[in-house]
């Protein structure tokens, strides 16, 4: 039995540090072996911004300090990009590592800190580069 179509509204950040931003490799669908920021379904009770410290957390050990609402992405149904039958609402704020090492769970197979250039020559998730070339605008270091 499929679920219904629904609207769905995910989080996540662009950590970084030196120039550099942390990917992901998914371990999972969707996007199996793509690179991708750290992030999640937002869970009912929950703000975005806690959604976002709470998906970096649980997949990359890292505690972050949020410095500002990055990006907010819609997807809409029907999406030549997506493809999906669901409306889905991607929030992502700009933040720094505060203490700790990467440490991944079961979700993701491999991470790395990447240049926004080195990004755009990633197999990556839908609106990984766009991101990346965003933050470069940026000339955070």
């Amino acid at each position: 039995m499929s679920r219904p179509p629904g609207i769905y509204v995910g989080a996540g950040a662009l950590v970084h540090r030196q120039g550099r931003l942390l990917l992901v490799k998914r371990n999972r669908e969707p996007a199996k072996g793509t690179w991708s920021f750290p992030g999640g379904a937002v869970e009912l009770g929950e703000t975005t911004l806690e959604a976002a410290v709470r998906e970096v957390k649980e997949e990359t050990g890292l505690d972050i300090e949020v410095e500002s609402l990055f990006d907010v992405v819609t997807y809409l149904p029907g999406d030549r990009v997506t493809k999906s039958k669901n409306q889905v609402i991607v929030v992502d704020y700009l933040a720094k590592p505060k203490k700790g090492r990467v440490r991944l769970n079961a979700e993701s197979s491999d991470f790395g800190w990447f240049t926004p250039k080195q990004v755009g020559r990633l197999k990556s998730t839908i609106g990984v580069r766009r991101c990346a070339e965003k933050f470069a605008s940026l000339g955070l270091r």
